[in-house]
């Protein structure tokens, strides 16, 4: 298996490149040159594979052996050790629930099977391998979990000050060890920003081994393909299809659905949500792509203004709007419309969705009417409402408690960095750390 930048596709990689480096050298992302289709008596049987197996089915496909088998085996048995349940909402509404990690969001598959995948790679080197990973909440607190005391390996979370939860600046920030907070004053975008400068500064690179850990890196991406495969083996019987909603921000998610979907799962379409970051959803609808500066909302991970993840998708579909719309549908909402769909689903339901999972469930709505009878329509419902408790107190109108994982995180000091959001800052503080 090959990989070439999004930027070239006549430049070849190794798998070990595209994970090592992160960052192709001209700036683009990395992309298989194909996405290996699974075997159509593996998808029928799913209900046969334990989570773990169908994760190593997938996976094999991608590496071609640059890890042996037990190698990879061990690799996603160390970082796929919790389950991802789905919750039946109604007859044919099902919430796939990805909070049940280390750090409690759907980034925990992702940063743990990346982290051991990095350690694999860089073990028998002599230079230290430094992340930068920019965050706009939960990435930065699953990746600082997931390399917490890797040997060889230190680990820079640049994430916009006073524009994530409390819960999960608490999360990322009190690691310590290999693992360096920067509380940057600006976005997520120009924490985005910062890191892929970096990665095409040459002088910078020239003295330091850089890699990323967002979902512009190939190994953080791929295990997000897992957990669909583990949400339609839980359906039941019935369902011949489904409809993946997915709350989008960077659109990692989405374009692992969408490796998903080439890879034979039977997906009728997939639902794009965003806040009021909408860029993408105007992107879909529209087919103009005008990027802009990121707002706050309450569903901060979703507060990006330029997804990375579109030249995946882009590539995917050889730039063919038409063939995106046929495949994926979108629509944005916002915070008012959020708090009262948490205050409703939580009186109907007695399920508690958090910020993300309500602009998705809104987005869902709305889309309900398009699938086929049998069809199950599946919600990732990204992180627990627990992160986010001010919001969704705030929503349901009652005292929620602490998840323990958060309560034992908010008892730990905060240590961070401040700097400016100006690259050249950043770069002086690289250097001389």
């Amino acid at each position: 298996m090959n990989y070439y930048s999004t930027n070239n596709v006549k430049a070849k990689f190794t798998f070990k490149e595209a994970v090592v480096h992160g960052l192709a050298p001209d700036g683009g992302l990395y992309m298989p040159e194909l996405i290996p289709p699974l075997q159509k008596d593996f998808i029928k049987n799913l209900k046969n594979y334990l989570f773990e197996e169908i994760a190593f089915e997938i996976a094999k496909g991608f590496v071609d052996e640059e890890i042996n088998n037990s190698d990879l085996s061990d690799i996603i048995k160390s970082s796929i050790n919790f389950p991802a349940p789905i919750h039946k909402l109604s007859d044919s509404t099902f919430i796939l629930e990805l909070f049940h990690g280390p750090t409690l969001a759907f980034k925990d598959f992702g940063a743990r099977f990346m982290a051991r995948t990095m350690s694999h790679f860089v073990k028998d080197s002599k230079d230290e391998l430094n992340i930068l990973v920019a965050t706009s909440g939960d990435t930065g607190s699953a990746v600082a979990n997931g390399f917490y005391n890797a040997e060889g390996i230190n680990v820079y979370i640049l994430y916009p000050s006073g524009k994530v939860s409390e819960s999960q600046e608490k999360q990322l920030t009190t690691m310590g060890g290999n693992i360096t907070a920067l509380e940057i004053n600006g976005t997520f975008d120009d924490c985005q920003r910062i890191v892929k400068e970096a990665f095409v500064d040459s002088e910078l690179t020239e003295k330091l081994n850089l890699s990323s850990a967002n979902s512009i890196n190939i190994s953080r991406l791929l295990p997000q393909s897992f957990y669909y495969f583990e949400a339609f083996k839980q359906l039941p019987p019935k369902f011949e299809k489904a409809v993946f909603c997915v709350p989008s921000g960077n659109l990692g998610n989405l374009t692992a659905g969408l490796f998903a979907k080439k890879m034979g799962l039977p997906i009728e379409y997939f639902i794009s949500a965003t806040n009021s970051n909408s860029v993408f959803t105007e992107f879909i609808n529209s087919g103009r792509y005008a990027p802009r500066e990121s707002i706050k909302t309450f569903s901060n991970a979703m507060d990006v203004g330029t997804p990375s993840n579109l030249d995946r998708i882009k590539r995917l579909y050889q730039n063919d709007i038409e063939k995106m719309r046929c495949e994926i549908k979108s629509s944005s909402h916002s915070d008012p419309d959020t708090l009262s769909n948490i205050k409703r689903i939580y009186e109907k339901h007695n399920y508690i969705l958090d910020p993300h999972g309500s602009v998705g469930y809104l987005a869902m709505e709305k889309f309900s009417n398009n699938s086929s009878l049998n069809t199950a329509k599946i919600l990732l419902e990204t992180a627990h409402h627990s992160k986010f408790l001010d919001v969704v107190e705030q929503a349901v109108n009652k005292k929620l408690e602490l998840h323990p994982t958060l309560r034992e995180s908010f008892s730990k000091e905060k240590i961070s960095t401040q700097l400016s959001n100006k690259y050249s800052v950043f770069k002086e503080y690289l250097i001389c750390s």
